[in-house]
């Protein structure tokens, strides 16, 4: 029964990840590889999932919940079930853009930078699929701001 669990859990986190455009270029194989090396955490509504200005070496995937997202004090938006949070900290290691806090009790995929660079180092192609996504994701954010 556990590893029917397991599967699940794991099915559902990669199917999150697909979703997400900085890994939307990676196959199955390649997002189960990022899942097996990253962590689920379960935080309380109104714990501060990351901070502006500090550094981050994680991204997080939000698989439940809903989370505020915040930039100097400012309410900018909210994150729920399916969006990505701190992505950029996995390639650059700088620091927060935003703070992210539990709107409501959240269940979420950590993905650190070390589990970026194992499913690398296993399957080099990822690196190339990941600058895709992440290419796709800056097109969006300028069509958002300039039209």
């Amino acid at each position: 029964m556990i590893t029917l669990a397991l599967m699940a859990s794991k099915k559902s986190s990669v199917d999150h990840l697909r979703n997400i455009a900085l890994f939307s270029e990676c196959s199955t194989k390649e997002l189960g590889l990022v899942v097996d090396n990253s962590t689920e955490r379960v935080l309380k509504a109104g714990t501060v999932i990351m901070e502006q200005g500090r550094v981050g070496l994680e991204a997080y995937v939000i698989l439940e919940g809903t989370a505020t997202i915040k930039r100097n004090s400012k309410k900018i938006g909210t994150a729920s079930a399916g969006s990505v949070i701190g992505e950029l900290s996995l390639l650059d290691k700088g620091p927060r853009t935003a703070t992210v806090i539990a709107e409501t009790d959240v269940r979420l995929l950590v993905v650190t930078d070390r589990a970026l660079k194992g499913a690398i180092q296993n399957i080099p192609a990822i690196s190339t699929k990941l600058l895709k996504g992440l290419a796709t994701r800056v097109r969006e954010l300028d069509r958002a701001h300039y039209g």
